[in-house]
């Protein structure tokens, strides 16, 4: 569950699968590199883990994982510490989500909405699918960048059809001491999210579960 206090998870109900249509699921940065190792991780992001893999673990919708990946000398590492460079385990899908890898895109930045691969997808395969949920780390940052910015886009082109769902117990972000506090920043992004027309929930209910 994302880092945020009570009183403010009490504003959010879950949302049964059951009133999800056509969706496909996107796993972001659920990687070495920001869960278990290196100078970005937080092992906290660790525990939405099981959470993400109940939602996808019988595969009744597509899943799209993303993996921050970059070369050794990449612009991003002037304003963040090297981290995940390809060809290291940082850059790798954690072990307890491999399983579930039906496609990977790399991205050089930290929002999969300018990832190449990304786009293609936008332009070839988005009108097979309504409900657009997205997961993984940092919820104040590639989960808010890429949900601001595929919502902009469904907005421009009047895709109306379409919408964008963020479970809380599949988000979270890093937590530094008097640098980066995870709830403060955890709950100004969801808000911003809700803000701009992102239906955010506490979870998604499987059938299952219920």
């Amino acid at each position: 569950m994302a880092r945020v206090s009570e009183q403010f998870l009490e504003a959010y109900a879950p949302l049964s699968m059951k009133e999800v249509k056509d969706p496909i699921v996107f796993v972001v940065d659920m990687i070495e590199g920001f869960v278990h190792t290196g100078a970005l991780h937080d092992e906290a992001i660790h525990e939405v883990t099981p959470n993400i893999e109940n939602l996808i673990r019988d595969a009744q919708q597509r899943v799209i994982f993303i993996a921050d990946s970059h070369p050794p000398k990449t612009r991003e590492f002037i304003s963040y510490p090297s981290h995940c460079v390809i060809g290291t385990i940082e850059s790798e899908v954690i072990q307890e989500l491999k399983p579930y890898v039906q496609e990977l895109m790399r991205k050089n930045s930290t929002n999969t909405f300018t990832c190449p691969d990304f786009q293609s997808f936008l332009k070839e395969r988005l009108d097979d699918y309504q409900d657009i949920v997205i997961t993984g780390c940092c919820t104040d940052i590639c989960i808010l960048q890429f949900a601001l910015c595929l919502n902009a886009w469904l907005n421009e082109h009047n895709k109306v059809e379409q919408r964008i769902l963020v479970p809380l117990n599949c988000v979270d972000t890093y937590h530094i001491d008097g640098i980066h506090d995870a709830i403060s920043c955890n709950e100004f992004s969801i808000r911003n999210m809700e803000a701009n027309g992102i239906r955010i929930v506490s979870e998604l209910e499987r059938e299952d579960s219920l």
